[in-house]
C-alpha cells in the first residue's frame, strides 16, 4: 500500500509539507500588504521544479531526471508566458494582477476587507499551494522505486506531457499575439482579422476548443501522473487527487472567465455553442 512506501520518505514528504507551508504562509502575508493576490500566480510555474529537484536530490534516479527535466521544460515555457504578460516585477511582489481577483473581490459572498482576507489564506494561499503539491506527488511515488527501470509507460507519459506543451505553447502565443495587436493596434495584414471584430479569439486552434491552454495544462498533470504508475505498477494510487482536483478547478475558473466575457462580447454565446470548451470533440469550420 502507499502509506507504507510514504513511511520510507517521511523526511522527503516532511521537507516538502515544510516548503510548501512556508510559501502559502509567505504568499498570504505579501498579498495582504501589497493588496496584489497573484503572489501564487508568479509561483505556479516555478514550485513544481522546486519539488522535482529536491526529490532527485534526495532519491535519484533515470525517471526522476527525466520527470524533473520536463517539469522544468513546462515551468520555464510557463514562467515566460506569465512574463511576457507582466505578471514580473523587478520587484517579486508587484507585477500585474489577475484581473479575476479584482472581479471575484466585487463579488456579494467576498466584498469586503476581512471576508476576502479568509478566501485568500483558505483558497489562494492555502489551497492552491497545496494544489501544487498534489499534482506534483508522482515525483514521491517515482522516488519509492528508484530501481525500477523505464518502461512503454514512461515513453507513452513524455510523449503527452511534449505534445500536450506544444499545444499549450500554440494556444498560448495566439492569444498573446491576438492581444498585442488588440491592445496596441498592430497592422498584421488579416490576421485575427475576424477575432478583432468580435472581440476575442476564434482562430488558430481557438476555434477548435474555447480553452485550448487550458485543456493543455490539464493533459499535461494528466500525462504526469502516469510516471507514478510506471514506477509503482497501481493504475490507481492517491496521487491521481491532483490532477482531479486540478481538472475542477480549471472547470470553475473557465466558468467565471466565460462569465465575464459574455457580458464584454455579445457573440460570445454563439461562440459557447458552437465550439467545445476544452476537447475538440467536433471541428467546425470557420465561415
Amino acid at each position: 500500500m502507499i502509506f507504507e512506501h510514504l513511511a520510507e520518505i517521511k523526511n522527503l514528504v516532511t521537507v516538502w509539507i515544510a516548503v510548501m507551508a512556508g510559501v502559502a504562509i509567505l504568499c498570504f502575508i505579501v498579498s495582504e500588504i501589497t493588496h496584489n493576490y497573484s503572489q501564487v500566480d508568479k509561483l505556479w510555474s516555478l514550485m513544481p521544479i522546486v519539488y522535482s529537484w529536491i526529490t532527485v536530490a534526495y532519491s535519484s534516479s533515470l525517471r526522476l531526471i527525466v520527470m524533473a527535466m520536463l517539469v522544468t521544460l513546462w515551468g520555464l515555457r510557463l514562467s515566460y508566458n506569465f512574463s511576457r504578460k507582466g505578471g514580473y516585477n523587478i520587484i517579486p511582489w508587484k507585477g500585474d494582477e489577475d484581473y479575476r481577483w479584482k472581479v471575484m473581490r466585487e463579488t456579494p459572498l467576498l466584498k469586503g476587507r476581512f471576508r476576502f482576507g479568509v478566501f485568500n489564506l483558505l483558497f489562494i494561499s492555502l489551497y492552491q499551494n497545496i494544489l501544487i503539491f498534489l499534482f506534483s506527488s508522482p515525483l514521491l511515488i517515482a522516488s519509492m522505486y528508484p530501481d525500477k527501470a523505464l518502461n512503454v509507460i514512461d515513453l507513452a507519459a513524455t510523449i503527452l506531457m511534449i505534445t500536450f506543451l506544444i499545444t499549450e505553447s500554440i494556444a498560448d502565443d495566439q492569444l498573446f499575439k491576438f492581444h498585442q495587436i488588440k491592445k496596441y493596434g498592430e497592422k498584421r495584414g488579416e490576421l485575427y482579422k475576424e477575432s478583432l471584430r468580435k472581440g476575442f479569439l476564434t482562430e488558430g486552434i481557438w476555434k477548435y476548443s474555447r480553452h485550448p491552454n487550458f485543456a493543455s495544462e490539464q493533459a499535461i498533470w494528466i500525462s504526469f501522473y502516469f510516471f507514478g504508475v510506471a514506477a509503482s505498477g497501481q493504475w490507481i494510487n492517491l496521487t491521481l487527487t491532483g490532477p482531479l482536483l486540478l481538472v475542477l478547478l480549471f472547470i470553475g475558473s473557465s466558468q467565471l472567465t466565460e462569465s465575464i466575457s459574455s457580458t464584454k462580447y455579445p457573440e460570445y454565446a454563439a461562440y459557447q455553442k458552437k465550439v467545445p470548451k476544452f476537447l475538440p470533440l467536433k471541428f467546425n469550420r470557420s465561415k
